[in-house]
């Protein structure tokens, strides 16, 4: 588990959930659900329907929310993820996984079918975490994520506040000489939309602004054939950037009203088919 694991991160959070079935009457019985709040969703789900929990889990609690992935880069993202862990043999990236077999517990069989989702595209190059939220419920996956995929334990970490931008007339002279460099891509010298924020270089003193398929393209150099970068270095700086942490600055200052976050517009990532 690295420190970057527990730290807190700018930006939204979109997660895929693993509910398990504390009820006598039920228990062993597992859910699947997607989340951008896992506090109040836990209790939405034991407060009923009434309370904006799913059918399938009204009526049948307590549940516990045992394991989150986390990490999406938008709420679509995670949706699809949800929706191919709900039914593995639906979805064509995961044709390999065999069903579930009849002594197979369906708490056992989700976390098999977790672990392969984690080591296939599109997800496999996406910067996920997954996070025990119940360390009783602990297991080995088999596979084990891939190594970018850190694995944490506890409630997922505090969400920082996006930095406020400088406002006011020193800012603006301070930044007048750079300011048509700047509203172009320093790798294709095409302006910025209005609709698209530019991915920025972290690092101080880098003044690197590029559009993300660019920058994208530019970090898969050496990795042909694949569709998302895991890192590469700054083409203004030369240090080394995790494209995860990029997409997440990227976000800042954008972050919406949580119960809008639903409605949230596409992501690039998300016309990968799964």
């Amino acid at each position: 588990m690295g420190p970057e694991g527990d730290a807190a991160r700018p930006g939204r959070f979109f997660g895929v959930y693993l509910l398990y079935c504390l009820n006598p009457r039920h228990r062993g019985r597992v859910y699947v659900g997607f989340t951008v709040n896992p506090t109040r969703r836990v209790q939405q789900h034991n407060g009923g329907r009434k309370k904006g929990g799913a059918w399938r889990t009204s009526g049948r609690g307590p549940w516990a929310m045992v394991l989150i992935v986390h990490g999406f880069p938008s709420a679509v993202a995670a949706l699809r993820f949800e929706w191919a862990w709900q039914h593995p043999q639906a979805s064509r990236r995961l044709a390999h996984v065999g069903p579930r077999l009849r002594s197979e517990a369906a708490f056992a069989f989700h976390l098999r079918v977790l672990a392969h989702m984690l080591r296939v595209p599109p997800w496999v190059r996406l910067p996920l975490t997954v996070r025990w939220l119940r360390a009783d419920f602990r297991c080995d996956l088999c596979p084990p994520p891939p190594p970018h995929m850190p694995l944490t334990f506890g409630p997922p970490p505090p969400r920082a506040a996006a930095p406020k931008r400088r406002a006011g007339p020193l800012a603006d002279l301070e930044s007048e000489p750079d300011q048509d460099a700047e509203a172009c891509c320093a790798l294709c010298a095409r302006s910025f939309q209005d609709e698209e924020g530019p991915l920025c270089c972290p690092h101080p003193g880098c003044r690197l602004r590029a559009h993300v398929i660019c920058l994208a393209e530019e970090f898969l150099e050496k990795e042909p054939g694949q569709l998302l970068p895991l890192e590469g270095q700054c083409p203004g700086c030369k240090n080394s950037l995790l494209w995860g942490d990029l997409i997440w600055l990227c976000q800042m200052g954008t972050e919406e009203e949580e119960e809008n976050l639903e409605l949230e517009e596409e992501h690039w990532t998300d016309m990968l088919e799964t």
